[in-house]
C-alpha cells in the first residue's frame, strides 16, 4: 500500500490524490491515507533523493562506492552506535599473492550473495559473501603481467547474461559472473585494449585503469590512468558496448580542432600533450541519462610551458550525455594546473536543502581541500566562487594562470598555507630544522608555483581528499571525507641540453642521440629521485639495484611494470636501454649538474619530496590526517577529528596527530562512519554526529581501501581489504576481513 501511495503522489498533486482516496476508501480512511501521503512524500523529498535508488537492493553493495551516485552510504542500521563495540570477525579471506610493496585498494561489490573483489596481483575473486568461501578466481596475469592497483569491478546483467568487467594492465576483461570464465565474444578473445581509439599510435601509449567503469544501459563508460610525464597518453573518456566490446563514443578531454575548448590550448597540443584523464571513477544520473566525470591535470604536472593556456578539460567536473558522450556542461576548478591537483575521485551526486528548496547537486571534493557544490542541471556553483589572484611563475616559458576559483563555502577542510609559527612540535631540533628549511623556500600559500629554489606546496599532492572520495548522508545533507595534511617541496630543474626550440617557442625533445640521464629524469626521477634514493619504504632506492637485480630482470620490469610501477613499454627499446645504462653506471655528481638555460626548456622535478623531519613525520604541526563532517545545506564544517595516530608519539605525551590515510569512509543509517585508511593499521567506527571513536580494531595489515556494507539473511556485514603496502609503505597484506555482530546482539 505504501508503494501505491508513493507512486500516486509522484504522478498527481495533493488535491487529486486526496479526492481519489476519499472516494475509494471513504472520508475518514481517505484522510488518514492523505496524511500518510504527505508524511511519506516529505520523507521522499528530503531524505530519499533519487540517487539512492540507483542500487536495486539496499541490502547489497552493487556498485563501486555503493551506488552510481558514488555516495558511499549504507541505509542499514543493524550495527549502530549502541552495539558497534560488539562487532567481531565473521570471516577472513587471504588472496595469497601479496608481494613486498603490493597493495589492495579494492572496494568490493556484493550481488545476490556473492562478493566480487580483486587481489594485489589484480586477480578477480568471487566469494560467498556470508562465509568468505572462494567460488572462483580469474588470473589476468596469464595473459598480461599486471601492475598497479585496482579499486573494484563492474557488474552488468541482461536476463541470464551476467558479467563482471575488470581491468589489468592495458586491458578490459569481460567475465562470466557465475564461473569467472572469459566471455570471448567481448572485444578480441574476451578483452579490449585501452591503448586503442585514442588518436595516437597504441604502441607508444601507456594506459590502464585504477577505478572501475560505470554502466548505463548496455554501455560501459570508462576513464583511465596514465603516466604524468611529457609523453603521457591523452585521457579521453570512452564508452564501449558491454556485450560486444565495440567502441560507442569518445569524449576528448584535450579537444581537437573545431571542438569546444580547443582555443584554451596551444595549436597542436591535441597531438602531443597528455593527461586530463578521469582516473578516479565516474558517477551516473540515470534519470537524466548523464554521466559525471572529474578529470586530472594535463601533463607534465608541474610545468606547463609547452601547454600554455587554460587547458580545458583538465581539472574539470564534467557532465556528459551517457548515450552519446556529448558535453552537457563543465566546471574547471584549477586553471592551467602546475601542482598535480588532479580531481582524485568521482563526484558525489547529492540532494541538498539550498535556499529553502531541495536541490539536486554535484559535490566535488578535491586535493586542495575545497568542496565545489554545483547545480546538477547547470553546473553553476550553489555557493559563490571567486576568481582570486594567485602568484606568478618565475620559470622560463611558464605562464601561470593569474587567478584561481576559490569557493566561499564550505570552508576548506585542510590548511592551505603555513608559517614558521605553525611547524612541528615533536622536538626543538625538528622545529628548528623545519624553520631553516622553510626560510629557503618560496612560500606564498596555496597555488605557489613550482620553482628551481623549491616551493612549499600545501596541500601536497596526497591531498586534501584522495581517490577514496567522500560519503554523503542523504538524511542530513552531511558529507564525510577523510583527508591528508602532508606538504611537499616541489623543486624543478631544467633538463640537460636535450631540447630544441621551435619558432612558436614550443619545446620538443631533440632528435639527436637520446641521453639516458634525460630519460631517467623525464620518466623515473619523479618517483625514484634525482639521486636514485627513492622514497623509502614505499618506493625503493635504485642506488644498489645492481646488487639484487640482473640486467635482464631490470629490462623486464621496465618493459612490463611490477607492483606499483607501471609499464614503460611505450618507450622505444633503445631509450629503455639508455635509462638502464644510466642507472647501472650512476654518477651522483653528474645527476646534480644543471642545464645551461638559453631560450625555452623543459623542466623536470626532483621527486615527491615531502616537507618532513628526519624521522619522517610531517614538519608542520598536527593534525596530519583528519576525518571531517561538512554540512552541504549550510556550507559549514561541523567537526574535524584526527584520523590515526603514531603510538610512539602518543607515548611521549603528544595527542593523536592523525596519519597519512588512503582509503575511504562509509556513513550508515546506524549513526556511524566506518573508515580504515590509517598507517596505524586500525579499522574504526566514529559517531557521525560528534566524531567520537566508538570502536576500533587492529587489522592484519593497513586497510587502504573503502569498506563495503551489505546484509545477507538479515545479518549485516562490514568488509574491508587489509592490503597494506602501497604509498603508505607499511607491510603488505593479502586479506579481506568481514565484521558482523554476534548472533545474540543482532536485531533483525
Amino acid at each position: 500500500m505504501l508503494q501505491i501511495i508513493k507512486g500516486a503522489y509522484s504522478l498527481l498533486n495533493q488535491h487529486e490524490v486526496a479526492d481519489i482516496f476519499t472516494r475509494a476508501f471513504g472520508r475518514s480512511t481517505g484522510f488518514l491515507l492523505v496524511f500518510a501521503i504527505l508524511a511519506t512524500s516529505m520523507r521522499c523529498t528530503t531524505t530519499q533523493p533519487e540517487e539512492v535508488v540507483n542500487s536495486t537492493d539496499e541490502s547489497g553493495w552493487e556498485v563501486y562506492r555503493g551506488t552510481k551516485a558514488s555516495n558511499q552510504y549504507s541505509s542499514l542500521d543493524q550495527v549502530n552506535t549502541q552495539n558497534v563495540n560488539q562487532l567481531e570477525v565473521a570471516w577472513t579471506y587471504q588472496t595469497g599473492d601479496a608481494t613486498k610493496r603490493s597493495a589492495i585498494q579494492c572496494n568490493p561489490i556484493m550481488i545476490d550473495g556473492t562478493l566480487y573483489a580483486t587481489s594485489p596481483q589484480l586477480k578477480v575473486i568471487a566469494l560467498n559473501a556470508a562465509t568468505g568461501e572462494e567460488q572462483w578466481v580469474f588470473n589476468p596475469a596469464e595473459a598480461w603481467r599486471s601492475a598497479g592497483v585496482n579499486r573494484g569491478v563492474t557488474y552488468w546483467k541482461q536476463n541470464e547474461d551476467k558479467r563482471i568487467i575488470a581491468s589489468a594492465g592495458p586491458y578490459l576483461y569481460a567475465l562470466n559472473a557465475e564461473n569467472g570464465r572469459l566471455i570471448e565474444s567481448f572485444g578480441q578473445d574476451g578483452k579490449v585494449d585501452l591503448r586503442e581509439n585514442l588518436g595516437r599510435d597504441p604502441e607508444n601509449l601507456s594506459v590502464w585503469m585504477t577505478s572501475p567503469g560505470i554502466v548505463y544501459e548496455n554501455l560501459l563508460i570508462v576513464g583511465s590512468a596514465l603516466g604524468e610525464g611529457y609523453e603521457a597518453s591523452p585521457g579521453h573518456i570512452r564508452a564501449y558496448n558491454i556485450q560486444s566490446g565495440e567502441l560507442a563514443w569518445v569524449f576528448r578531454t584535450i579537444p581537437y580542432p573545431d571542438e569546444f575548448g580547443y582555443d584554451t590550448w596551444q595549436e597542436d597540443d591535441w597531438e602531443t600533450v597528455g593527461g586530463a584523464n578521469s582516473w578516479g571513477g565516474l558517477s551516473l544520473d540515470e534519470k537524466r541519462g548523464w554521466v559525471f566525470a572529474a578529470t586530472g591535470s594535463a601533463a607534465f604536472d608541474f610545468y606547463g610551458g609547452q601547454r600554455t593556456g587554460q587547458n580545458l578539460f583538465a581539472n574539470c567536473v564534467l557532465a556528459l550525455n551517457a548515450k552519446t558522450g556529448e558535453r552537457v556542461w563543465h566546471y574547471q576548478t584549477v586553471h592551467h594546473d602546475l601542482w598535480d591537483y588532479d580531481h582524485p575521485t568521482s563526484p558525489n551526486l547529492v540532494t541538498v536543502e539550498h535556499e529553502g528548496q531541495p536541490t539536486e547537486a554535484v559535490a566535488q571534493v578535491t586535493k586542495t581541500g575545497f568542496v565545489y557544490l554545483l547545480d546538477r542541471e547547470t553546473g553553476e556553483p550553489l555557493f559563490p566562487v571567486e576568481e582570486r589572484p594567485v602568484p606568478a611563475s618565475d620559470l622560463m616559458g611558464e605562464v601561470a594562470w593569474s587567478t584561481q576559483p576559490i569557493p566561499t563555502k564550505p570552508p576548506p577542510f585542510v590548511r592551505q598555507s603555513i608559517t614558521a609559527e605553525e611547524l612541528t612540535p615533536v622536538s626543538k631540533e625538528a622545529n628548528q630544522a623545519a624553520r631553516e628549511w622553510l626560510a629557503g623556500l618560496r612560500n606564498e600559500g596555496i597555488f605557489t608555483p613550482p620553482t628551481t629554489q623549491g616551493s612549499l606546496q600545501i596541500p601536497g599532492t596526497r591531498g586534501g581528499a584522495e581517490w577514496s572520495g567522500a560519503s554523503f548522508d542523504a538524511e542530513t545533507g552531511i558529507l564525510y571525507v577523510n583527508a591528508n595534511e602532508l606538504p611537499n617541496v616541489i623543486t624543478l630543474k631544467p633538463i640537460e641540453n636535450q631540447v630544441a626550440v621551435t619558432e612558436d617557442t614550443k619545446v620538443q625533445l631533440a632528435s639527436a642521440e637520446f641521453s639516458g640521464k634525460t630519460g631517467y629524469q623525464l620518466h623515473c626521477a619523479t618517483c625514484h629521485g634525482i639521486n636514485l634514493a627513492g622514497q623509502l619504504p614505499a618506493i625503493p632506492a635504485l642506488t644498489e639495484v645492481t646488487n639484487h637485480l640482473k640486467r635482464e630482470q631490470a629490462q623486464t620490469i621496465l618493459a612490463q611494470g611490477k607492483g606499483q610501477m607501471p609499464s614503460f613499454a611505450h618507450l622505444p627499446e633503445a631509450e629503455r636501454e639508455a635509462i638502464l645504462d644510466y642507472v647501472w653506471d650512476f654518477d651522483p655528481d653528474n645527476a646534480q649538474e644543471t642545464a645551461e638555460i638559453s631560450g625555452s626548456v623543459r623542466y623536470i622535478h626532483t621527486g615527491w619530496n615531502r616537507f618532513e623531519d628526519k624521522d619522517k613525520y610531517p614538519a608542520i604541526a598536527p593534525p596530519w590526517g583528519t576525518l571531517n563532517a561538512i554540512d552541504l545545506n549550510q556550507g559549514e564544517l561541523l567537526w574535524q577529528v584526527p584520523l590515526g595516530e603514531f603510538a610512539e608519539l602518543t607515548e611521549q605525551g603528544i595527542p593523536p596527530t592523525g596519519t597519512q590515510n588512503l582509503g575511504g569512509c562509509v556513513a550508515t543509517a546506524g549513526g556511524l562512519v566506518f573508515v580504515g585508511a590509517t598507517m596505524d593499521e586500525k579499522f574504526r567506527a566514529f559517531d557521525k554526529e560528534t566524531g567520537e571513536i566508538l570502536w576500533e580494531v587492529q587489522l592484519p595489515a593497513g586497510g587502504y581501501a573503502t569498506p563495503s556494507i551489505y546484509a545477507i539473511d538479515g545479518k549485516q556485514y562490514v568488509v574491508v581489504a587489509a592490503g597494506g603496502g602501497g604509498k603508505c609503505g607499511t607491510p603488505s597484506g593479502d586479506s579481506y576481513v568481514a565484521f558482523a555482530l554476534p548472533e545474540k546482539n543482532r536485531q533483525n
